[in-house]
C-alpha cells in the first residue's frame, strides 16, 4: 500500500468517481489535497461527466489534516501553506460545474467535515460520526468554517465547534449534513449509485445551472478562505498546539 496515499478517478456513463486513501485513517496531507483538486478541476473540464462521487477506503472516512504534517511546520508561509490545501479544494468544489456526492461510510474529524459540507448531497452510514476537533488542539475549523456553516448554519456550527465531541449520523441528518442515512455500506453504495444514475441521465446545462444557483453568494470565498487560512496557519505553530500535537502522538 502507498504510504503517501492516493487519489485516483474513473468515469463511467456520464458519471466520476474519485476515490482518496492514507494508511492513517484517511487523513489528507498536503499531496492528497493537491490530488483532490486537481481531480475535481480535471472532471469538471468533461463535458460528459455530470455527476460526481467522493468516497474513500478504509474504515474512517476522512480523519482531517494530517497531524504528522502539521508538527513538520516550520514557518507561516508553510502552515498557510498547508492550509491553503483545503481552501483549494473546498473552491474546486464550489466551482465544480457537476453536482458532486459523498459517499460518507464511516466517522469523519475537521477537514473532512469541511469536505463532506462542499459537496452539493451528501449519503452516510450509521457508522459515520462526525466531529469538529480544531478548538481542542488549539486551533479552530476556520478554513471550513464557510463550507460547514452554509450547509448547517451558524447555531449547529457554533454547536459542533465548541463542544468539540463526536455527533452521531442522525444529529448531523437533523441539521442538515447529511441529506440521508442508510443502514450499512451495502445500501450506502447502492443509494448513491441509484442517485448518481439518475442525475447522470438529466441535462449537463440544467445541472449546471442548478450548481451555480445553488452555490450563490460564495463568490468572495477565494479571499475568504485565504484569509481564514492565514488564521489557522498562525494558530498551528503556536506552542500550544505543537505541543498538543506531540502529546496526541505519544498515545
Amino acid at each position: 500500500m502507498d504510504s503517501n496515499g492516493f487519489v485516483k478517478s474513473e468515469i463511467k456513463n456520464n458519471i466520476a468517481e474519485i476515490t482518496f486513501h492514507h494508511p492513517k485513517s484517511n487523513s489528507l496531507p498536503a499531496n492528497l489535497l493537491s490530488g483532490l483538486k486537481s481531480a475535481i478541476d480535471s472532471l469538471g473540464e468533461l463535458k460528459e461527466v455530470k455527476v460526481i462521487v467522493l468516497k474513500s477506503e478504509g474504515k474512517t472516512f476522512c480523519a482531517g489534516a494530517s497531524f504528522d504534517e502539521l508538527l513538520s511546520l516550520k514557518s507561516f508561509e508553510e502552515s498557510k501553506e498547508f492550509f491553503l490545501g483545503f481552501a483549494r479544494v473546498i473552491n474546486a468544489m464550489r466551482k465544480s460545474p457537476q453536482l458532486i456526492i459523498a459517499q460518507v461510510h464511516g466517522k469523519t474529524i475537521g477537514g473532512g467535515v469541511g469536505i463532506i459540507a462542499a459537496t452539493d448531497y451528501a449519503i452516510a452510514s450509521k457508522n459515520a460520526d462526525v466531529r469538529l476537533s480544531e478548538l481542542s488542539i488549539g486551533i479552530a475549523p476556520f478554513v471550513i468554517g464557510p463550507a460547514v456553516e452554509r450547509k448547517i448554519g451558524k447555531s449547529a456550527f457554533a454547536e459542533m465547534s465548541i463542544d468539540a465531541e463526536w455527533k452521531s449520523p442522525e444529529w448531523a441528518f437533523s441539521k442538515g449534513l447529511f441529506s440521508k442515512i442508510t443502514e450499512d455500506e451495502e445500501n450506502l453504495s447502492r443509494a448513491v449509485n441509484n442517485l448518481a444514475e439518475k442525475l447522470s441521465a438529466y441535462s449537463r446545462e440544467a445541472i449546471s445551472e442548478l450548481k451555480a444557483t445553488l452555490w450563490e453568494n460564495t463568490e468572495n470565498w477565494d479571499l475568504l478562505l485565504t484569509e481564514r487560512a492565514e488564521k489557522s496557519g498562525k494558530l498551528a505553530l503556536t506552542d500550544f498546539t505543537q505541543n498538543l500535537l506531540r502529546e496526541f502522538k505519544k498515545k
